[in-house]
């Protein structure tokens, strides 16, 4: 394993509706072991749960799946971090040039969907998003 990483879960999820609930699932559980509070829990859940749905809905990947690790940072006895990287195969993106969505869009309906990578940034404490021609890497932590 990587230097100050104490634990390591990896999932290889079919893309099919609701594979989130899984990533979801192992993200409640890594959370709750390493002693997140419960809104920090649910914030982690939301980012996984939104994470997912933009690789089923918007990577056009071939091979159908999706993989989502969890990293458990910080020192033996004393885990600090939560880190999580969703990543698929597909076509990948620009993510310099997605328009952000605004509440003014909402209010006058005219943007009800594309809020995922907006989401995912207010929830967690760091997000960086890694595309090319072989796929997007969603990585995101939370502080415990």
């Amino acid at each position: 394993m990587p230097e100050g990483v104490l634990r390591a879960v990896e999932l290889a999820l079919p893309m099919v509706p609701e594979m989130e609930i899984e990533a979801s699932r192992t993200a409640t559980a890594i959370a709750e072991w390493i002693g997140m509070s419960p809104d920090r829990i649910d914030e982690v859940r939301m980012a996984v749960v939104e994470a997912c749905i933009n690789a089923l809905e918007h990577s056009h990947a071939s091979d159908r799946e999706v993989y989502v690790t969890f990293q458990v940072l910080g020192e033996e006895g004393d885990p600090e971090k939560l880190r999580i990287m969703v990543r698929d195969t597909g076509i990948g993106f620009s993510p310099d040039v997605v328009e952000e969505p605004t509440i003014e869009d909402k209010i006058k309906a005219r943007r009800k969907r594309g809020w995922g990578l907006k989401i995912i940034r207010g929830l967690m404490d760091e997000v960086e998003i890694l595309s090319g021609a072989d796929g997007t890497t969603v990585v995101m932590s939370k502080m415990r």
